[in-house]
């Protein structure tokens, strides 16, 4: 990946429960600000996701874009752009380390290029709001699952 943005957070819960979340696209509109559709395009053999459709409306972004994913267990799962109409880059990844006291930490790191020129303190302004959001909301979906 190019230059990227990371955050961390800490969820009280195991991998495989967090993976579960993030490994069910359907229900992203539920839970992740902006997506008003995600749509598995292509699955693995194992259930997990290969390949997504996203459609998301974050003002002033809107767009629609698909993803590839590979996922290593509930450890990691790591994504690239394949397709989008205003991203020209979206390299992505969730890692996952259980803290051994039923809490886990999940550091998400990021990085996009988009088509219209950005300067690039407001690009990785963007990323972290973004990742902020996301880590966020990830959080709330897995506890409340709980």
């Amino acid at each position: 990946m190019a230059e990227q943005t990371t955050s961390s957070i800490v969820i009280d819960a195991a991998p495989a429960d967090i993976m579960g979340v993030i490994g069910d696209f359907p229900a992203y509109p539920e839970w992740a600000k902006g997506v008003i559709r995600a749509e598995v395009v292509k699955g693995e053999p194992d259930g997990w996701a290969e390949q997504v459709f996203f459609a998301l409306d974050v003002p002033p972004i809107k767009d629609e874009y698909t993803l590839s994913y590979d996922w290593d267990g509930y450890d990691a799962v790591t994504w690239s752009l394949v397709e989008g109409k205003m991203l020209r880059a979206l390299d992505g990844a969730y890692l996952l380390r259980e803290l051994g006291d039923g809490s886990t930490e999940v550091t998400y790191r990021l990085a996009l290029d988009v088509s219209i020129p950005l300067i690039g303190m407001l690009k990785r302004k963007g990323e972290k709001i973004l990742i902020d959001t996301a880590l966020k909301g990830l959080k709330k979906r897995v506890e409340s699952l709980a």
